[in-house]
């Protein structure tokens, strides 16, 4: 019977990536309080620099809240395709040690190094030196962790930002979650977090205590996650080929909209955005999605699934205008969104409508 090898994964976490772009860019903003996105009345924060992450400022965060908690915040207009230039290199360098490369966004990917094309015995070496290249090639800094899964892994990256690197050992796994607060697990959002707490449990060790039965009946199926990343348990390789699963687009707008017949127009430009990008991805989808955030910031979303593609115009404009008109508006609406998902498989069986 062969030994089970122990896998060598490393997760790459780019350390505050848009802004520290710009501070690259721009010398005069290096040490200042930054923050990439929209200035005005309306805007929301992209990404914070470490000097504003200070004075609380985080990313998705209204611009006008931004400025109340650090007045001397300076914005910088985002600047897309060179975020996506850098991101290129940085992806390069990460192919140099490996093709198991499985990005989660245009800052931060998993490696699979357990076989690397450089032969190199230790993962935490492979880490020093991308870190190390990535510094020289870029100028920008990455924290990396490393683990026996992507779980551990994902999770050890955070542990010494900015500009650091931690290593879950193999040894190490199981005193390390028993302590990890719940909030850090990965998958465990706010709402799910305050739900444990209430039936106390705040760390691993107490999620650990808990059967599969009573967290798949709390939980669902996330339940069975929860059980075995409590024990150190994922299974789930690197994946170089994710299939994308959606593709949106939405708009804050800068004024608030109160009619439907005005968001009905707002409808159209959206439409014809997601369209192209929806021909740029070559993605094609059966449901879609309509968005909607008051401006009290209270979100709702409405769906409909249909048994063919949706890749048509006119099919996108009249689906969406549908969801919409069976909303009753509750408040002014600062932002729409709409977005195509649930992608057809390959060699799935389509069933067909008729007319009769």
């Amino acid at each position: 019977m062969s030994e089970e090898v122990i896998r060598k994964i490393i997760h790459i976490d780019m350390d505050a990536f848009f802004a520290s772009v710009e501070q690259k860019d721009q010398p005069e903003l290096k040490g200042k309080a930054i923050a990439v996105g929209g200035g005005g009345d309306r805007g929301v924060v992209a990404a914070a620099s470490y000097e504003a992450r200070k004075f609380g400022v985080r990313s998705a965060m209204p611009s006008k809240s931004a400025i109340k908690r650090c007045p001397h915040l300076i914005f910088v207009t985002p600047r897309h395709a060179r975020y996506k230039e850098i991101s290129n290199q940085i992806m390069a360098i990460f192919h140099e040690y490996t093709d198991l490369v499985e990005p989660l966004s245009i800052d931060e990917a998993f490696l699979d190094v357990t076989h690397n094309k450089k032969g190199l015995s230790s993962a935490t070496a492979i880490a020093e030196e991308i870190r190390k290249q990535i510094k020289e090639e870029t100028g920008l800094t990455a924290s990396a962790g490393i683990s026996v899964n992507k779980f551990l892994a994902k999770i050890a990256s955070d542990y010494q930002k900015p500009d650091g690197l931690f290593v879950v050992k193999p040894k190490m796994v199981e005193s390390f979650i028993e302590k990890l607060s719940i909030e850090k697990f990965f998958g465990v959002g706010k709402v799910t977090a305050d739900k444990m707490h209430k039936i106390g449990i705040f760390h691993g060790k107490d999620l650990k205590k808990r059967s599969l039965l009573e967290l798949t009946r709390l939980f669902g199926k996330n339940g069975v996650y929860y059980y075995n990343i409590a024990r150190g348990i994922d299974q789930r390789e690197v994946n170089p080929n994710r299939i994308r699963k959606s593709v949106s687009t939405e708009n804050t707008f800068l004024d608030d909209i109160r009619t439907k017949e005005a968001l009905k127009k707002r409808l159209e430009e959206l439409t014809l955005d997601l369209h192209r990008r929806l021909q740029k991805a070559k993605f094609k989808g059966r449901t879609i999605s309509l968005k909607i955030k008051y401006s009290n910031f209270e979100q709702i979303t409405r769906s409909k699934t249909v048994f063919h593609e949706i890749v048509d115009y006119d099919e996108i404009l009249e689906l969406s205008s549908s969801l919409l008109s069976q909303l009753e508006l509750v408040d002014s609406v600062r932002l729409l969104g709409i977005g195509i998902s649930n992608q057809i498989k390959p060699n799935e069986i389509i069933q067909l409508t008729f007319d009769f």
